[in-house]
């Protein structure tokens, strides 16, 4: 109930800011504006998506609703920026985290990317190649696999990705920001023991996210957060995955969808129904956002 008072205070006083401050605000004022402003933060897939991996029209309109009362609005996914692009103009959102973190844009500006070392994007493909795992390298603007493999139809198929280019030789100076390394366990084991450094987020019983160890989505929340002025006490976040946990941990109010395991929901201040049961409108509610 305490918290329920809390978020409740926060969104009156930015509406409050609002009518107060009326013509063109000082620096100053602006400043006091984005520190007091709500930002909240989606996940994709198994939160803003279906499960057709379509956008529910509640969600859509439960969005809306937030950005026209001024509350700003962000993604923060795994996925990589061409991969999702049409999310963002469906629900007229400008800025992300993408890649679990690796790369930040804020209104089209990129205001932190964390690429993997090219030695080390060479080696993982070198011991994946010999081992005859696919890998699907992600980069700012374009998603390439290392081979043609029957795993990338079944593990692909959720993200509605049928076809992608063989990465070339000539690709080589193009930034990789995370690859899809496509294993099961026990070989994620193995590279996991090769790569120290690096994590692995399993997303399919034969896929896994692999970036850097020290790179999680909260990491580029604080990186957006810090860039526009907002206080990680205004900050919220809507998850449902493995890769969300630390991203519900660092916002001030964490909503895990009902869909998510009860593994994920324990770090969360808020459970609301699943992303078929209209979660991301409910949980808005709950919280008292809309």
């Amino acid at each position: 109930m305490h918290v329920m008072k809390h978020v409740q205070h926060c969104f009156v006083s930015w509406k409050w800011a609002l009518r107060q401050n009326g013509s063109q605000p000082s620096s100053m004022k602006k400043e006091r504006e984005m520190m007091t402003r709500s930002i909240v933060f989606f996940d994709i897939d198994g939160t803003l998506l279906n499960e057709q991996k379509r956008i529910d029209p509640s969600t859509k309109q439960a969005i809306t609703q937030l950005q026209q009362s001024g509350i700003y609005t962000a993604i923060a996914t795994g996925r990589c920026p061409a991969s999702f692009k049409w999310v963002c103009e469906e629900l007229n959102i400008q800025s992300f985290v993408s890649m679990n973190g690796q790369y930040v844009v804020f209104e089209g500006q990129v205001i932190h990317d964390n690429p993997i070392p090219a030695a080390e994007v060479d080696r993982l493909t070198t011991m994946a190649d010999e081992r005859n795992h696919p890998l699907v390298y992600l980069q700012a603007d374009a998603m390439q696999k290392s081979m043609k493999h029957n795993t990338f139809t079944e593990a692909l198929k959720q993200f509605q990705i049928e076809r992608l280019p063989i990465r070339q030789v000539s690709d080589s100076n193009k930034p990789v920001y995370q690859i899809l390394l496509f294993c099961n366990e026990q070989d994620g084991m193995e590279y996991a023991a090769h790569f120290p450094d690096y994590q692995q987020h399993r997303w399919h019983t034969h896929a896994v996210d692999f970036l850097h160890a020290n790179t999680t989505k909260a990491v580029g929340l604080q990186k957006m957060i810090e860039h526009a002025g907002f206080s990680r006490e205004h900050c919220y976040a809507f998850g449902d995955g493995t890769n969300d946990i630390e991203m519900l941990q660092f916002v001030g109010t964490g909503v895990a969808m009902g869909n998510a395991s009860d593994d994920i929901q324990m770090h969360a201040n808020y459970v609301t129904s699943s992303n078929n049961e209209d979660g991301i409108r409910n949980g808005l509610q709950a919280i008292g956002l809309i």
